[in-house]
């Protein structure tokens, strides 16, 4: 088996050499084994041409959602398996896969794990593997960016400064011809279930069906967020509504803050998303 590890060495806080963890766990074992450390800057077409000349039997994104983001953008529709190696700061699509937090035994996973086929989100130009959304969470994740401390804490003033200073949108979502219209204090296009917080946003979610949610967060109810975490009690609609569907179309009248998978995009008035089912195999 030949292996390509595509690496993000600025992925996560911890001070592990990722290419000596890599080269130290196989050294011994009867795989070939590429490293590829992602330079600063790096585009999707050098990543492709590094995939298309290697010929690896399987890539494997050392980072966080970002890294797997942009791997899965080279491979998808191509069948060849992606292995997960979370070394990012949230990881949320690894804690959805049950990928291990070990890195050691996530190097095991790369090898011994079984490739499975999960749907995607086209979003407007971006591929959207885990979670995105508009308003609130966007608007956080555009603050936390600024914020010179990083973990739990720097999130936590990120969360008090956008709660004082976001503001509600009104959205307008067209889902199969019907159009519904709502204050919002954000919507999310949720593919997977939770953010890399932990925090359980779209219970119902399925990666492998034909389908996503669209999850309207009428005003700032995370309380409301935190009672199906805990107690698994069906969300109040007057608060949160779900809807699922293949395609949407969802207007805002004032441009709103927009994020990808944990990256800020930036304000649109805009998003148009579509199903890509089956479209990205990842070893499980």
């Amino acid at each position: 088996m030949k292996l390509l590890f595509v690496i993000n060495p600025g992925s996560g806080s911890h001070d592990l050499n990722l290419k000596d963890v890599i080269s130290a766990h196989f050294s011994s074992k009867d795989i070939t084994t590429e490293l590829f450390e992602l330079p600063k800057d790096c585009s999707l077409k050098n990543i492709k041409e590094k995939i298309n000349q290697e010929k690896a039997d399987r890539v494997v994104a050392v980072g966080g959602d970002g890294t797997l983001k942009l791997v899965a953008e080279c491979l998808l529709n191509t069948g060849i398996p992606i292995g997960i190696i979370p070394a990012g700061s949230a990881n949320g699509m690894a804690k959805e896969l049950g990928i291990p937090t070990d890195i050691e035994l996530a190097l095991d996973l790369v090898v011994s794990g079984k490739p499975h086929q999960i749907h995607a989100i086209k979003l407007n130009d971006e591929l959207c593997i885990h979670l995105s959304d508009l308003g609130f969470n966007a608007y956080l994740v555009k603050k936390f960016d600024t914020m010179p401390e990083r973990g739990m804490w720097g999130y936590a003033k990120a969360t008090w400064h956008a709660l004082w200073n976001h503001k509600r949108m009104q959205i307008e979502l067209n889902i199969k011809g019907a159009t519904i219209k709502s204050a919002a204090a954000m919507v999310a296009i949720a593919n997977a279930t939770m953010y890399g917080t932990g925090l359980k946003i779209n219970p119902d979610g399925k990666l492998d069906d034909e389908l996503f949610e669209i999850v309207v967060v009428k005003d700032y109810s995370y309380l409301e967020i935190l009672k199906i975490w805990l107690t698994k009690l069906p969300f109040n609609p007057k608060k949160i509504e779900v809807f699922q569907t293949s395609r949407v179309k969802i207007s805002s009248k004032h441009k709103a803050h927009f994020q990808v998978d944990g990256e800020y995009i930036g304000k649109v008035n805009e998003v148009t998303a579509k199903i890509l089912p089956a479209s990205v195999t990842v070893i499980l």
